[in-house]
């Protein structure tokens, strides 16, 4: 360990910065060897092989997508094909569309459709994925920051929180969560399921994003959610999203909406106004290359071992030069695509700052908080899927000089 000294790190920092260095680790996008991974995927339809249980994918109809990809997203899901909603390439999208019904129309249960019903908020696990606080706060939604733990969201805040009628729901990334990496526990899982909300149309949209993205070790599986809702007598209350994004390509895969065959109905009548189907051939394409569940979880261990040689990279440097100054702490995730860092207080933003003065691109601070706000400016989310492996190494370092830098700063040099 260089001697944590400012005079030494302040000139560490500038030979950085001198380098002219280019590096991008804002967003967690899978690398070039990833996706050529899934090559095969441009082979693997013909023109004459668009048939699909007396379906033409070249055609019209069939809007809740094609049979072999409602099939093949019930068994990656543990669910039933008639619970599946299949569409094009972003859950993002699908999931800005879910709201925006809401707003527009209602959802099953709604009185009146959520546009007017003045001062409707919505719950938001914190750190959690900053695209979904930006889909409600874009309808203008109070967004209410919910704290968690490494079993999930604080169940006890949900449950109180929830009583109150104008809350409509809540985001959730089950499993691996963005950005912390944690799963949910089966005591959390189970207090969603029997969580009784005040509001008739509360939500809780499902983000199961990483089900199938180990990191490490053998495939974890899962609780199915909608199952466990039946059996508390509410079906309707989780509507659940998933796609194949970072499973083949993404940005020409399929995404997925499950939830229950009453709510899919009532979606499906809503959807209708819009669209007559989604990309029915990709979705074809796509299931032909990944067949099932059991090649699918073949083809991410692949995907598990490109990602673990980059975070190994980025944890060993974290280890090495900040662990012993006792400046930081961050998680070292089993599966997922992030590793959530938290510096000293009131570090977060300048380390960034740091960062990008010197060459890198990291997500903001404060991102994984509704309206960017970390109150301890002490989160940074760290992305380090995307670049070569080289350009990986290189980053680790500088950020931790960055680090340095900063905390030093805040200690007064």
């Amino acid at each position: 360990m260089k001697e944590f000294v400012y005079a030494a790190v302040k000139e560490e920092f500038d030979q950085w910065k001198a380098r002219g260095l280019s590096l991008n680790m804002a967003r967690g996008k899978p690398s070039l060897e990833q996706l050529e991974l899934s090559r095969g995927l441009f082979t693997a339809l013909d023109f004459d092989d668009c048939m699909d249980d007396g379906v033409d994918a070249r055609n019209y109809g069939e809007l809740a997508g094609m049979p072999s990809a409602r099939k093949y997203w019930a068994e990656l899901l543990d669910i039933h094909p008639d619970q599946c909603f299949v569409g094009g390439s972003s859950s993002l999208n699908m999931m800005y569309d879910f709201i925006a019904k809401a707003w527009s129309n209602g959802l099953l249960h709604s009185e009146k459709p959520w546009s007017q019903q003045p001062g409707i908020k919505f719950l938001c696990p914190v750190p959690g994925y900053d695209r979904h606080f930006r889909i409600t706060q874009s309808f203008g939604i109070e967004l209410i920051p919910v704290k968690t733990t490494q079993a999930g969201p604080d169940m006890d805040q949900v449950e109180r929180l929830a009583a109150d009628p104008l809350v409509k729901g809540i985001w959730c990334v089950p499993k691996y969560s963005n950005p912390d990496g944690n799963i949910y526990s089966d005591e959390t899982i189970r207090r969603f399921a029997a969580l009784k909300p005040a509001a008739p149309d509360f939500v809780v949209v499902w983000d199961n994003a990483y089900c199938v993205h180990e990191i490490r070790g053998d495939f974890v599986p899962f609780p199915d959610i909608l199952a466990m809702c039946a059996q508390e007598g509410s079906p309707d209350l989780v509507v659940e999203f998933a796609s194949s994004s970072k499973i083949t390509f993404p940005g020409a895969g399929m995404s997925v909406m499950a939830a229950s065959a009453a709510n899919i109905e009532y979606l499906c009548q809503l959807a209708s106004a819009q669209m007559i189907s989604g990309d029915k051939v990709n979705q074809l394409r796509q299931v032909k290359f990944l067949k099932d569940k059991a090649h699918t979880l073949n083809l991410m261990k692949k995907h598990g071992e490109l990602l673990r040689v980059r975070f190994d990279a980025f944890l060993k440097e974290l280890d090495e030069e900040i662990k012993p100054l006792d400046i930081a702490r961050w998680t070292n995730p089993q599966g997922g695509y992030f590793i959530s860092l938290y510096t000293r207080p009131g570090c977060a933003r300048r380390t960034v700052e740091l960062c990008r003065e010197a060459g890198l691109v990291m997500t903001d601070a404060g991102a994984a908080y509704p309206y960017g706000n970390d109150p301890e400016d002490s989160h940074i989310r760290i992305a380090p899927s995307f670049p070569p492996l080289e350009d990986v190494e290189l980053a680790a370092k500088l950020f931790c000089v960055c680090l340095k830098l900063a905390a030093l700063e805040k200690m007064g040099g």
